[in-house]
């Protein structure tokens, strides 16, 4: 009896120390994304040196997607723990899919914010179309329908009583392909994104109709989301996360570290520096919110625009699917 016990103690004195390396593992964040560098994860996760919590109380792993929309699925099905949602996919994944339980975390980008970039709604630069009336019985090219790019010129259609299939044809294209369908007079007006609109405007093949801004104001183009059950099992990973993120956003909207911050991106996208360098981390980029907090009137606005167009059938409060403490906390530790 006496041995039992004693083999028995020492088997488990030998298991404590598997049993503590497994109670501070860090914490697996499987992130989202979609297009970089607008949102700036994957670049900031390729820079860890100068973060403080990254293979310590996380590791953060990125994951890429087309779109937003599939990364609703990706939450659903327990792949994803942290996902980039456009504004229009929130609100669909509130509806379609139910997450009730589903909670804006923090910023990626905004759209239209005062003194920053907006996306833009291009015609040929030697093209007759002149005023948003000129775009009846024409083609419009949108990336993904209802996507945010997509409300956006819908909305700014239907203000001048333009409706799709009635007076106008919209046919999906990929941000790349917009600029060559242009240029050989497939569609007459693209809805493009920084840096395609950028590269088509320097080069002269463009002009611009009108923005996002003009047509909802701003707009929380795309979001950090996650699930309400996840965040409270985890949220003392979850600051230190968001802490990382803070530091890295700082670091890569700091103009004394332009040049390497454009070095990095130029790493990390595996496209030239030249395609960045007129623009990125600038006033002439999307707003990024130095502690990635995000606009929360603007994404109440922008569903509201949703749901008048059609894509929601029901009114979401944003206020009741949002939780900002991990990023108000992570922020005060910076002083």
């Amino acid at each position: 009896m006496q041995r039992r016990s004693l083999l028995t103690a020492l088997g488990a004195s030998l298991a404590l120390p598997h049993i503590a390396r497994a109670q501070t593992a860090p914490l697996k964040l499987r992130f989202g994304w979609a297009i970089t560098p607008a949102q700036l994860l994957p670049v900031i996760f390729d820079n860890t040196g100068i973060l403080k919590h990254f293979g310590k109380s996380y590791v953060a792993e990125p994951f890429y997607f087309k779109g937003s929309t599939p990364q609703i699925t990706g939450l659903a099905a327990g792949e994803l723990e942290i996902s980039a949602l456009a504004f229009s996919s929130f609100g669909l994944a509130i509806q379609n899919a139910h997450m009730a339980d589903l909670r804006v975390i923090g910023d990626l980008y905004q759209d239209g914010v005062p003194g920053y970039y907006s996306s833009t709604y291009v015609v040929r630069a030697d093209s007759d179309i002149k005023t948003v009336a000129d775009l009846r019985g024409k083609t419009i090219a949108s990336n993904g329908l209802g996507g945010a790019i997509d409300m956006a010129m819908r909305k700014m259609l239907r203000d001048h009583g333009l409706e799709d299939k009635r007076d106008y044809k919209v046919i999906e294209v990929e941000f790349p392909n917009m600029g060559p369908m242009l240029a050989e007079q497939k569609v007459d007006m693209a809805g493009m994104v920084a840096p395609f609109s950028l590269t088509e405007a320097k080069a002269g093949r463009v002009r611009t109709l009108f923005t996002i801004k003009d047509a909802m104001g701003v707009a929380q183009t795309t979001l950090l989301a996650a699930r309400a059950p996840f965040i409270a099992k985890n949220r003392a990973a979850l600051v230190d996360f968001f802490e990382d993120v803070q530091i890295g956003t700082r670091w890569l909207l700091n103009p004394a570290n332009r040049k390497d911050a454009l070095a990095l991106v130029a790493r990390v996208t595996k496209r030239p520096e030249s395609n960045f360098a007129d623009w990125l981390f600038t006033h002439d980029d999307y707003f990024h919110d130095p502690d990635a907090r995000p606009n929360l009137t603007a994404l109440q606005s922008n569903l509201n625009v949703q749901k008048d167009l059609g894509f929601l059938k029901m009114e979401i409060d944003v206020n009741k699917f949002a939780d900002l403490s991990l990023v108000n906390d992570a922020a005060k530790r910076h002083g």
